[in-house]
């Protein structure tokens, strides 16, 4: 009884963590795009732009979600809506990372001072995003693809040694040496990935505390304390930290669950509301940071009060 209480619990959260997520992710996806089709487009913009699309998937293609229940609307399946679902999911996932990394590459070399070593890559980065666009999601439509073979519509037959991974999907075993080395690749990836937010937010960090001493001179200290280089400091710590932590934690579930091919409902519930927790808060933030919006904000509140 506790269990099921439990199990209900954590799916009524999920839901409105999820329905948040998709509410405040579309808001920026057609926000952006109003951008992009503007007369002036900016890097940033088009990254976040695709960083905010890549996060209704992730959340939309998630277990028995709305893409699921739309695919079996169609009557394509329960094997045809589990491997799509699953193969969206994985390669959101992956494209989650490499876009949040490369937005944190992005800020680095564009606050860089023209006397650094990145001032230098200011022009190439913009002239070369649409490249590294297309290399990430070449890579991870590609890479994700295998794991078609895997998964297929839950048939509850132990006699095949299947693993739950949602209310209808299931995993098949894998050759151990395959199963090795997609975790290795993944891995690697990662941790790579990571590495590289982390070095240029903490590069970042330096020359914003850096630009923040240099202006202590010429404000006042009510000034410095509001000053934007301390927002923008505080916002870059919060999803970097907040981003490692979230994804490292759902990669030990994600592993440790393989690896002794057992996945509990609870541990499922549980993975779900770790795993979108970062694209939930993400909008949230650029919502709360960027200018552009709040004025837009500002002025519908001043229209209906």
């Amino acid at each position: 009884m506790n269990i099921l209480y439990t199990m209900s619990s954590l799916k009524n959260v999920f839901y409105i963590q999820a329905g948040l997520g998709v509410l405040a992710n579309m808001f920026l996806l057609f926000f952006y795009i109003s951008k992009i089709l503007g007369d002036r487009t900016k890097p940033m913009d088009l990254i976040s732009c695709q960083l905010a699309f890549i996060h209704i998937m992730m959340i939309l293609s998630e277990g028995d979600n709305l893409l699921a229940n739309i695919l079996e609307s169609l009557k394509l399946g329960n094997d045809i809506k589990c491997k799509t679902t699953f193969y969206i999911n994985r390669v959101m996932r992956g494209l989650s990372v490499c876009i949040t990394c490369l937005l944190s590459v992005f800020q680095a070399v564009t606050i860089s001072p023209s006397t650094s070593l990145l001032a230098q890559f200011k022009n190439k980065v913009k002239r070369h995003i649409i490249y590294a666009f297309f290399y990430f999601w070449s890579f991870n439509l590609s890479f994700s693809s295998r794991l078609i073979f895997y998964v297929a519509g839950f048939t509850n037959v132990s006699e095949t040694h299947q693993m739950q991974v949602t209310k209808s999907c299931s995993l098949f075993p894998m050759n151990h040496i395959i199963r090795e080395l997609m975790l290795t690749v993944i891995i690697s990836r990662d941790v790579f990935l990571v590495g590289v937010m982390l070095t240029t937010s903490t590069y970042m960090v330096i020359i914003l505390c850096r630009h923040q001493r240099q202006c202590k001179h010429l404000h006042n200290i009510s000034h410095l304390r509001a000053s934007p280089e301390k927002r923008a400091t505080q916002t870059i710590l919060l999803l970097v930290v907040f981003f490692v932590f979230m994804y490292w934690l759902d990669f030990i579930i994600t592993f440790t669950s393989i690896m002794s091919w057992m996945y509990g409902p609870i541990v499922l519930s549980v993975q779900k509301l770790v795993m979108y927790a970062y694209p939930t808060i993400t909008p949230l933030v650029q919502i709360t940071s960027d200018k552009r919006i709040i004025s837009i904000l500002k002025n519908v509140y001043s229209k209906f009060h």
